[in-house]
Formats: C-alpha cells, sequence, structure tokens
C-alpha cells in the first residue's frame, strides 16, 4: 500500500513540476536584461512595449534594485502617450512605495502636470484645475528648494486664472438670470480670492450692479443650477 502511495504522490509531483515549467519562459531573463530592455524601448518612444518589460520586471523580481526604476518608468510612458489618468496612478503608486526617495518632487510636479494637463476651457468642470492647485501647492510646501517647486510656478499661475475666470463666467450668467445674490458670491471671490489673477475691474462693476439690482428688484429664491457652477 505504501508502494502506491509513493508512486502517485510521485505522478502529482511530476505533473506540478511540468505545469510550473509550462508557465515559466524558456528563456527567463534578468532583472538587469528587463531593465535595459525597458530603458531601450522608452528611449525608442515605444512605450507599450516599455511598459511591457518594466511590468514584467515588477511580477518575476519584486524585490530587485530595479524595480524603483520600473515604478518610476512605467508612470513616465504613460505620461508620455497622454495617458494622464493612469500616469497618475502610477506616479502616486511611485510615491506611496518610495516616499524617501530622490525622485518624489519630480513625481508630485508631474501629477500636478497631469491634473493641469487636463484643464478645458473656463466654462467647464475646473475639477483639473483645482487638483492642480492642490498638488503644486503640496509640492512647493514639502519641497521648497527643489527646482521643481519653482517649475509650479508658472502653471499653478495659470491654474488660478482659470478658476478665476470660471468665478467670473458664472457669476455674468447667474446676473444674467437676475439670481444676483448667487452672482454677488461669485464676484465677491473673484475680488477676495484671486485679486492678483482675477478681472478685478470687471468684478467690481458687477458687485456694484448686483447691489443696485437686489435693492431695485426682488429676485427668485433659488438660483438655477449648472452643471459648469462648480
Amino acid at each position: 500500500m505504501k508502494r502506491y502511495t509513493l508512486v502517485f504522490l510521485c505522478m502529482v509531483l511530476t505533473v506540478a513540476l511540468a505545469a510550473g515549467c509550462a508557465h515559466k519562459p524558456k528563456e527567463e531573463k534578468t532583472a538587469r536584461e528587463l531593465a535595459d530592455e525597458g530603458m531601450k524601448e522608452f528611449k525608442e518612444e515605444d512605450y507599450k512595449k516599455s511598459i511591457k518589460a518594466f511590468e514584467q520586471l515588477r511580477d518575476w523580481y519584486p524585490f530587485s534594485k530595479y524595480t524603483i526604476l520600473a515604478d518610476l518608468k512605467i508612470a513616465d510612458a504613460n505620461f508620455n502617450m497622454k495617458k494622464y489618468k493612469e500616469a497618475i496612478s502610477a506616479y502616486e503608486t511611485f510615491e506611496r512605495l518610495h516616499p524617501r526617495n530622490e525622485a518624489v518632487p519630480f513625481v508630485i510636479y508631474r501629477i500636478g502636470i497631469c491634473h493641469y494637463n487636463q484643464m478645458d476651457t473656463i466654462d467647464r468642470d475646473q475639477t483639473p484645475a483645482k487638483k492642480a492647485i492642490e498638488t503644486f501647492t503640496r509640492l512647493r510646501g514639502q519641497y521648497p528648494d527643489s527646482e521643481y517647486a519653482e517649475k509650479a510656478a508658472e502653471p499653478l499661475k495659470e491654474c488660478r486664472i482659470s478658476l478665476a475666470g470660471h468665478e467670473l463666467y458664472v457669476g455674468r450668467f447667474y446676473f444674467k438670470s437676475e439670481h444676483y445674490k448667487a452672482a454677488l458670491a461669485r464676484f465677491l471671490t473673484v475680488v477676495d480670492k484671486y485679486p492678483d489673477v482675477g478681472d478685478v475691474e470687471a468684478a467690481r462693476d458687477y458687485i456694484q450692479r448686483c447691489h443696485e439690482a437686489m435693492t431695485d428688484k426682488p429676485e427668485p429664491d433659488t438660483a438655477p443650477e449648472t452643471e459648469n457652477s462648480k
């Protein structure tokens, strides 16, 4: 009986080994070889192949010193392909896994640029601009002496210009709809929050007109809701 049991166990082990070999590449590359391959494809701008090589590196050699490079270049490849949502996720993963790495200021800057590059006109949803401002502000707060903190200054300003323009745009919409309280709040925001980048002169003119209109004519109880009023 013991003999048959031993034979059965040998058969099971043989099948298991065969199955394992079936999933293992015939010529498994080293971590260094995969890193070199990923960088080669990246430099040649074949970002999909680059990502594939770096993902294999991470899967096969999760504790290799080259996994840090793989994490960063996967994010960079997605960024260069303008896949900003994927890039944001990859950069955030890098920052979470390697919080003390010297590339973190660059990574935070790139996250901000991903949001910045998704901005639309002032009449559209301003969520990307708000997220970009949040990210750039965090970068400048945590790494004020970084070159990327300095580079973030201009896109940060453009984001604030977009938000100021949006407030004025929505305020005018409310004013034309005779919802003067809602309009007034928007124009006051331009003056109070964006005095350096907003059209303050236009906002102040509308503020006066709102006060005059509110004195002369009552308005509806509620302001109209629009998808772009955020």
